[in-house]
């Protein structure tokens, strides 16, 4: 198995350490601090295992309120809010030296039958249609920044065929919306809850950037204080993140040192599997001469 998918599928196998309480570690090898999609999904699989399987998760909400240690453990602490007859809920917060730095809510439901709609997949082209990661790296990151280079060229779980890469060519204001395929570099089996937690963890990825398209900046800008500070996600249907889905996102607004992101995750037969909503920091950084 791919290293770094070994190392995701491993930080999300937490330890048990007492009833409702779980240990993960971080498998951002060299980061400066946890990446957020990694404390989603965790928080996430400490929910899951205070759940039976015949209730899969239906949603969650997190909030960011430090940023993590990689180097450190995070303890998740479960509480039990409620078990329904269709629905139960549970709470968790992720602690770091005493110090809680994410807390998440999260929905889980009964399977049922029910009214079905969805909005139809952008007509975008598909990923085999576009360059592989070594083929970016070779031809296209060739021209882009430095910080933007070691970012795309880092070994990483998850595979990006981005349908356009102007947003790291120019500095030109472009319209507030992106369109990537997304993958695990390999199969996760048909595990729902893992498959889940896995989906959590890439939804963090590139969102947050689509809200500074318009602003002709990108988060590796110097010139950007940048940093999620919630996350809001729905699960519609059944997922297998091993298989190619495009992650369709924009931005309808920023003020406020804030920017505001929405995705939809659609399977590649068009389903829409999931969407996602999220607020992070996009403050101008003040630079010293």
């Amino acid at each position: 198995m791919d290293e770094t998918m070994d190392r995701l599928i491993r930080a999300l196998d937490l330890e048990k350490l007492e009833e409702n309480l779980y240990r993960g570690v971080s498998s951002s090898v060299g980061w400066q601090r946890t990446f957020g999609g990694e404390v989603i999904a965790q928080a996430l699989v400490a929910a899951q295992r205070t759940v039976g399987p015949e209730r899969p998760v239906h949603s969650l909400h997190g909030y960011f309120l430090r940023p993590g240690n990689p180097k450190a453990p995070v303890i998740y602490e479960v509480s039990r809010i409620r078990d329904g007859g269709s629905f139960t809920t549970r709470i968790v917060h992720g602690i770091q030296h005493g110090e809680a730095i994410f807390t998440l809510s999260a929905s889980f439901q009964r399977v049922e039958e029910g009214l079905d709609h969805q909005m139809p997949m952008p007509d975008v082209p598909r990923p085999d249609e576009l360059p592989s990661a070594a083929e970016l790296t070779a031809e296209i990151l060739a021209r882009a920044p430095e910080p933007i280079r070691r970012y795309w060229s880092r070994p990483r779980p998850i595979e990006f065929r981005p349908v356009s890469f102007d947003h790291y060519l120019t500095r030109e204001p472009l319209p507030p919306r992106q369109q990537v395929w997304v993958r695990t570099v390999a199969p996760l089996g048909d595990d729902p809850a893992l498959n889940a937690a896995a989906l959590a963890y890439l939804s963090d990825m590139t969102l947050l950037d689509t809200a500074l398209f318009a602003h002709g900046l990108s988060v590796f800008d110097e010139r950007i204080q940048a940093a999620s500070l919630d996350h809001a996600m729905w699960f519609h249907r059944p997922v297998d993140v091993g298989a190619w889905h495009l992650y369709s996102q924009d931005s309808p607004s920023s003020s406020g040192g804030r920017g505001l992101t929405r995705g939809s995750l659609f399977a590649l037969d068009g389903t829409l599997v999931a969407s996602v909503a999220q607020e992070g920091l996009i403050r101008p950084r003040r630079l010293s001469a």
